[in-house]
């Protein structure tokens, strides 16, 4: 059966045939036979190391197949490559950027570059601006950006020609959930044009609004279709279990005769079983049995992160079992003291105010989450605290020594991971392993007894030897956090540690963090996924340097989350975006997964208008229900009444003029 965006005898855009790549013993990519049509998007998701990358850069002429051929718009990869790159643009992971050059001057670089005239080239700089956000940074250097500012620039540049084919490599890692939707927004207008979009993700929310998947894994493709179809490959039923303690449900739920797998997902348990009613009779004992509060129980539909981990934790579950606990010589006493307190803190770059009058405390043995959109002051604020860089006012204490005056001393009972994982790629990972010992003073018997802790607790056991430029993204960062901790420190700082890394990986790093927080330890941590944010004990919210919002999870969706969310699943939800904002009863309307959530302050006359709505352009196959607020909901609710705030005074102070 043709797809809606294939039409008969139509020519696929991007075409592979057995493509073969092989490092030495290693096979990167194994017989990847796919092809994607113009005005498709092909999501390409699978674990660290299965060859999404490698697929991308022999598809983009960069590596040449040991076997197979590449067309891209019907131009062979391998005989017409000049032809291939006039209809290519190609995102890698490594930014692109002139760290010399300002934001504009990057982008008027990339226009050259692909040819646009003068002419034509300024309204499509102006949207790309908008549409990124990077308006009020244009002319500063592209190597003064935070990291997520550098990948959103880097995306600005691929797009700022129209491509008959654009190949994304891992596009929004780094990037906030507002501005992740702002991308989509832009691809989808893109596939309307006809422009054919391969796209590889960690998000597997983003890879349900692809019209096609492929899992990868090994270098193979293990299955491709549309997300519907991929998720008729998971085993058994999901009973989603909703509860303030989730991570101790995982535990209690794990290994009984009902359950064919646990997992968690934010603040909710997916159990994975044959029969639901009888799941649920079980898991009910339970909670009554250990007195354990749950908000919701109820049947779901499996995402594709369901199926992801269900077929690849599988085949994943040996090297699970082999990785060690982060154990500590001795467990750390959890007192009523605080870990970190900053009063008042600020730090200016110029006339540029970075982070601006910020004050918290963390309590010693929490995990503590530091959430904000790119360039809100979280790194500036975590280099700060760690001793490496000077507040321009304010005061702090880092487990009981001054960040103004005793920095030195700060370093040395911390540990910092910071967003590239701080490793030396060109050394062995036993190399890095002694190095960093070094720098923390382990020598002898104590260096060779942590060395031999941190290569089992990254799961490298038989790889001290392997260079680590040739590890996947998850064993880099398990590796980066074992060299973090090798000292032991009570307090460390993860700045987005899960970046990029694929949701088994995720889950894997989250454990070594929650039996962190257990022993003692107080974890610091930024992240841009908003499901990890539900892991965290408390949570704060920057915003354009300014604190805006903190509490618990559960605190943070009950008193700063005052609207109702509706969950829309429908055919083409991108298509609905625009007529439903303009429903005077919904207040905003985003992507979440292959559906829509609907922020309304009365969801019973929203929802009689999205009926009347949907009837009106006859769109069925429609489920529509109340839902409780996730913190992706509350990160952008809260992110845009500020934005809502800030327009209205300037509106009012322009009123006055």
């Amino acid at each position: 059966m043709l797809a809606d965006h294939q039409k008969e005898g139509q020519v696929p855009a991007i075409s592979a045939v057995a493509l073969r790549k092989s490092f030495a013993q290693l096979v990167a990519v194994d017989q990847l036979s796919l092809e994607v049509y113009p005005g498709e998007i092909f999501g390409l998701v699978g674990p660290d190391g299965a060859g999404k990358s490698t697929s991308l850069r022999m598809l983009a002429t960069i590596m040449d197949p040991d076997s197979g051929s590449a067309t891209i718009a019907g131009c062979s990869t391998a005989t017409e490559a000049a032809a291939v790159k006039d209809h290519l643009a190609y995102m890698s992971q490594r930014f692109g950027l002139y760290v010399d050059l300002t934001v504009g001057e990057n982008i008027s670089f990339y226009a050259d570059l692909y040819g646009m005239s003068r002419k034509g080239r300024q309204q499509r700089i102006e949207e790309l601006l908008d549409f990124s956000n990077m308006r009020p940074f244009i002319h500063r250097p592209a190597g003064k950006l935070s990291g997520g500012m550098k990948q959103k620039l880097q995306l600005v540049c691929a797009l700022i020609h129209t491509p008959k084919v654009l190949l994304l490599d891992e596009p929004t890692n780094g990037v906030d959930p507002v501005s992740r939707r702002d991308f989509w927004r832009i691809l989808n207008r893109l596939r309307e044009d006809g422009v054919a979009v391969l796209v590889t993700t960690a998000y597997l929310d983003e890879a349900e609004r692809c019209d096609r998947v492929g899992l990868l894994d090994q270098g193979r493709l293990l299955a491709t279709g549309a997300p519907g179809e991929i998720k008729k490959m998971m085993e058994g039923l999901i009973l989603a279990i909703r509860s303030g303690e989730a991570r101790q449900l995982v535990g209690l739920l794990a290994g009984l005769p009902i359950s064919k797998s646990v997992n968690l997902f934010g603040d909710t348990v997916h159990l994975v079983c044959q029969e639901v009613q009888v799941a649920e009779v079980e898991v009910r004992r339970i909670l009554a049995k250990e007195n354990i509060a749950v908000e919701q129980i109820r049947e779901i539909q499996p995402s594709l992160e369901d199926v992801f981990v269900s077929i690849l934790g599988k085949k994943n579950k040996e090297t699970d079992e082999k990785q060690a606990e982060t154990v500590f010589s001795a467990a750390l006493t959890k007192n009523e003291g605080f870990a970190v307190e900053v009063e008042h803190l600020t730090r200016r770059f110029g006339t540029f105010i970075a982070v601006d009058d910020v004050s918290f405390r963390v309590k010693k043995g929490e995990i503590f989450g530091f959430l904000g959109p790119n360039g809100a002051g979280k790194s500036t604020t975590i280099r700060m605290l760690c001793g490496l860089l000077r507040p321009s006012a304010g005061s702090g204490t880092v487990g009981g020594h001054d960040i103004n005056r005793e920095a030195e001393r700060i370093k040395l009972n911390i540990g910092y991971m910071s967003q590239k994982f701080s490793l030396y790629e060109d050394l062995t990972v036993e190399e890095n392993i002694d190095f960093y010992g070094g720098i923390y003073g382990l020598k002898g018997e104590r260096l060779a007894e942590r060395k031999k802790w941190a290569l089992k607790m990254a799961g490298l056991d038989d790889h001290e030897k392997s260079i680590t430029a040739i590890l996947s993204g998850g064993w880099k960062q398990r590796l980066a956090l074992a060299c973090a901790i090798l000292h032991e420190p009570p307090i460390i700082f993860l700045d987005e540690p899960t970046s990029g890394v694929d949701p088994l990986s995720r889950r894997r790093f989250w454990d070594l963090i929650s039996n962190m927080a257990e022993q003692g330890i107080t974890v610091f941590v930024t992240t841009h996924y908003m499901e990890e944010a539900e892991y965290c004990d408390r949570i704060a919210l920057i915003y354009n340097g300014t604190m805006i919002a903190s509490g618990s999870p559960m605190e943070l969706k009950t008193t700063f989350m005052n609207d109702e969310i509706i969950d829309l699943r429908c055919p083409s939800p991108q298509s609905l975006i625009k007529p439903l904002k303009e429903l005077p009863q919904v207040r905003d309307v985003a992507l979440f997964g292959s559906g829509l959530h609907i922020v309304t302050a009365d969801s019973d006359s929203a929802m009689q208008a999205i009926h009347s709505l949907l009837l009106a352009k006859d769109i069925r196959d429609v489920s529509m229900e109340i839902i409780l607020p996730n913190m992706e909901d509350v990160f952008i609710s809260l992110i845009e009444e500020v934005d809502r705030s800030i327009k209205e005074k300037k509106s009012g102070e322009a009123g006055r003029l």
